[in-house]
């Protein structure tokens, strides 16, 4: 048995590293055709590979349907029209007039040029691309199998599929249909029950997501059947200026000068700076909830966020927004492309007494040793490093001026990850980043530890694996990080990036200090080795509420104290 388990996965590793080199290859080339040979070799290892994400992608029969709602939200609205798809720079499209499309669940500017083509701008870097086309290449999986289920045994096409084009047509035009006809037409191209369908429908129409079940699944089988009958192949071709600036830290480094200006404008610069990569809600009420709503209302900070999140209490969170920016919060939008805003949050503005108790300063604090908090949202892999690479060089200011040093004194990175020894909600502490697939370790000495949670359960300390791209785990290569002398408590794919940046401003560049505190905590959205517990299953919603919120009050007690 143990034989077994070791050679699936050698398999597997192996065969992540074939996607990687094979998508490399193709982006250096240009262009591929997703059902030629290059992209049958995509499919042929993420068919071995069997990522947990993707559930049942190796079944011939069965459409995975978790795997298709959490790629779908991932995806541009109209995706599966589509013939051709172009991965782009930041080219100018919206100056043109282009209708700009961002999916639901990750932040990327898309455009439809036309009904067959849907351009992808990809800023922050080679695992946002890698990303992309494991998702395309999983599109490409499910329509055959729609195609298979279409089709008769002599290639005509059967009459159920055009009883669900009459269902689509129905739908879009806004008309009414049988559903209880129409569920039972989609379950056969699904290879599901019509109980399992009826469920995915309901996932389907509760997302953000434009397009319905029935018309993903009607729009992937046709693209596939029109390139089975008549030759009318999908491509994805990478436009010349994304090769060209891939790896270059463009968008970073515009993202990066934004902030410092910031900072160098306001004379911020030799202030105590906390650069904090998290949500954009939690150090933002924990700061200013009190302050905005009033100290009595509510027992904790935890609490009030708890409040404050629910759908039908959005004003009280538009009014610590309004309350924050009166109190010395500056929001930086992104223009660059990165998708990272930021928030400065200058606490000389703030009356220290109105923080939450658990953490207001114990004596009374100068206004020049007052932190000033850098929050940005959370970085994509490799982006991780280009941002905070950038964030941490010195300020080169217009001018004959010297390069301008910002007084770095702690670097706080609050996460999700996956988890391998717990569950959904639980807390883990790195004390090294591993990249998967390689040796490259980074030890740190993490200012945080287990004991910091005191007798909170869930709790979990040990390294951690960066890894290549979330939809490419499976169960294989997960147990091996964690039954293995690795001993790995949990895998997130931005731990190792910014350790890398750290580490080279800090000893290479010396425009850090080397006694800079360095903070790492994540809590766990998913457990991959749990059926049922992956990404695909769904978001934490307020499970996540409470882990958020205490490493975000013991990061700012530690500031603060």
């Amino acid at each position: 048995m143990i034989d077994i388990t070791k050679q699936r996965t050698r398999e597997s590793r192996a065969a992540i590293e074939r996607l990687y080199i094979t998508m490399r290859h193709l982006f250096i080339r240009g262009s591929y055709k997703p059902m030629g040979v290059s992209g049958r070799s995509l499919i042929d290892a993420l068919l071995t590979l069997k990522p947990e994400i993707y559930g049942t992608i190796e079944d011939p029969e069965k459409v995975e349907l978790d795997g298709l709602l959490y790629v779908i939200e991932r995806l541009p609205d109209g995706i599966e029209e589509c013939r051709f798809i172009k991965l782009v720079a930041r080219e100018g499209f919206e100056e043109a007039g282009h209708k700009m499309i961002i999916p639901p669940k990750r932040r990327r500017n898309c455009f439809r040029i036309d009904e067959n083509r849907i351009y992808i701008e990809m800023t922050r870097g080679r695992s946002d691309i890698y990303d992309i086309l494991t998702h395309i290449t999983f599109l490409c999986v499910e329509g055959e199998k729609i195609k298979n289920h279409s089709l008769d045994q002599k290639g005509r096409i059967k009459d159920d599929w055009k009883k669900l084009e009459e269902v689509v047509k129905l739908e879009d035009a806004g008309e009414p249909f049988d559903e209880k006809k129409a569920v039972v037409y989609l379950s056969n191209f699904l290879g599901r029950t019509v109980k399992e369908t009826r469920e995915a429908i309901k996932k389907f129409s509760k997302g953000k997501n434009k397009n319905s079940l029935y018309h993903i699944v009607y729009w992937l089988g046709k693209t596939a059947i029109a390139e089975h009958k008549n030759q009318e192949d999908k491509e994805v071709t990478f436009s010349a200026k994304l090769r060209e600036i891939v790896g270059h830290h463009i968008y970073g480094e515009q993202w990066a000068n934004k902030i410092k200006k910031c900072i160098y404008d306001n004379k911020w610069n030799r202030r105590p700076i906390h650069v904090i990569s998290a949500n954009m809600h939690s150090f933002l009420n924990a700061v200013y909830g009190f302050g905005a709503l009033g100290m009595k209302k509510y027992p904790s900070v935890e609490k009030m966020a708890i409040e404050t999140g629910k759908d039908e209490n959005k004003a009280l969170g538009e009014k610590i927004k309004k309350y924050a920016l009166k109190h010395g919060l500056i929001e930086i939008e992104d223009q660059s492309g990165t998708n990272l805003p930021v928030q400065l949050i200058d606490l000389t503005a703030i009356d220290m007494e109105k923080l939450p108790a658990e953490i207001r300063p114990s004596k009374p604090l100068e206004d020049k040793d007052k932190p000033l908090l850098v929050v940005m949202d959370y970085a994509f892999g490799e982006q991780a490093f280009e941002c905070l690479d950038e964030l941490l060089k010195p300020y080169e200011t217009a001018g004959d001026l010297d390069d301008v040093e910002l007084n770095m004194k702690s670097i706080t990175i609050m996460g999700k990850a996956g988890i391998l020894k717990g569950d959904k909600g639980d807390i883990m502490i790195p004390t090294a980043h591993v990249f998967e697939g390689t040796a490259d370790n980074y030890p740190i000495e993490n200012d945080f530890s287990k004991k910091d949670f005191g007798d909170q359960k869930g709790v979990y300390e040990g390294p951690m694996i960066t890894v290549l791209g979330t939809s490419l785990q499976n169960k294989d290569v997960l147990n091996h990080f964690l039954t293995s002398t690795w001993n790995a408590v949990g895998l997130e794919m931005e731990g190792a990036h910014y350790q890398k940046a750290i580490q080279s401003a800090a000893k290479i560049r010396k425009s850090i200090t080397e006694n800079v505190v360095v903070r790492y905590a994540y809590y766990a959205s998913d457990n991959p080795l749990k059926t049922g517990s992956t990404l695909a299953s769904g978001s934490l919603g307020m499970e996540g509420v409470k882990p958020t919120y205490l490493i975000t009050t013991l990061t700012l007690k530690k500031i603060l104290g």
